[in-house]
C-alpha cells in the first residue's frame, strides 16, 4: 500500500519490450537504498515488483495488463518518473490509501498558472467519473490529491509549489498522459451496495 506522497523524482534508463510485456529500468537512489528482491516500487502511481537493483538503479517486469491499463508503454530513456516505497505500518498516512492499481488513463486538458500554484484539468474515462467527487480524493501519476471540480469527462486539481517542483506533473502539459486511480474506498462502497440491490 502506498499513500501517494511522491518520494523521488526518478529517471527512465531503459524500456525494453519482452514478447507481450517489458523491462523497465529506472534510475532511483533513494527508493533503491534499501532495496530488496521482491519489493514494490509505485512508478507513476504503478506498483511494480523490483526483480533486480544495482548501485542507483533498479528493474522491474511490466506485464501486458499494466502497459494496457497506464501509461507505462509510452517511456523511453530519459523520461522522469515518480517514485514511492510501500507505507509501513508505523508511517504517518500524508495522502490517502493508493493501491498502485490503476483504473485508467487520463489525459491533462489545460493548465492555468496562478501566483504560486497552478489549476490542472484532467480529461478521464467516463466509466471513473462516477468515484471522483469534489474534495474527494484521487491519485494522479502516483501523487495523492485533492479534486476541486469533478465533471462527467475531466475534475481539476491544485497544484502547490512543492507538486509542480518535486513531481512529474509540473513538467506535463496539454495531450500528455496521466495514470489514475480513483479512491478505492468508493468502488467497494458501490459493490456493497450494488450487491445488496440485488438481494
Amino acid at each position: 500500500m502506498f499513500t501517494g506522497i511522491v518520494e523521488e523524482l526518478g529517471e527512465v534508463i531503459a524500456l525494453e519490450p519482452a514478447g507481450d510485456s517489458a523491462r523497465l529500468t529506472v534510475r532511483g537512489p533513494l527508493v533503491v537504498s534499501d532495496a530488496t528482491h521482491g519489493a514494490s516500487i509505485a512508478v507513476n502511481g504503478v506498483c511494480l515488483t523490483v526483480t533486480e537493483f544495482k548501485d542507483d538503479a533498479f528493474t522491474v517486469d511490466v506485464m501486458k495488463e499494466t502497459l494496457d491499463r497506464s501509461s507505462l508503454a509510452a517511456l523511453e530513456p530519459g523520461s522522469p518518473v515518480n517514485l514511492e516505497r510501500p507505507v509501513r505500518a508505523a508511517d504517518r498516512l500524508g495522502g490517502h490509501i493508493v493501491q498502485g492499481h490503476v483504473d485508467g488513463v487520463g489525459r491533462i486538458v489545460s493548465r492555468e498558472p496562478g501566483e504560486r500554484w497552478e489549476v490542472v484539468t484532467v480529461e478521464l474515462p467516463q466509466r471513473l467519473a462516477r468515484y471522483v467527487v469534489e474534495k474527494g480524493s484521487i491519485t494522479v501519476d502516483g501523487v495523492s490529491l485533492t479534486v476541486v471540480e469533478a465533471r462527467d469527462d475531466a475534475f481539476t486539481i491544485a497544484l502547490i509549489p512543492t507538486t509542480l517542483e518535486l513531481t512529474t506533473l509540473g513538467r506535463k502539459g496539454p495531450g500528455d498522459p496521466v495514470n489514475l486511480e480513483v479512491d478505492v474506498v468508493a468502488k467497494y462502497v458501490e459493490r456493497l451496495v450494488t450487491a445488496g440491490a440485488v438481494k
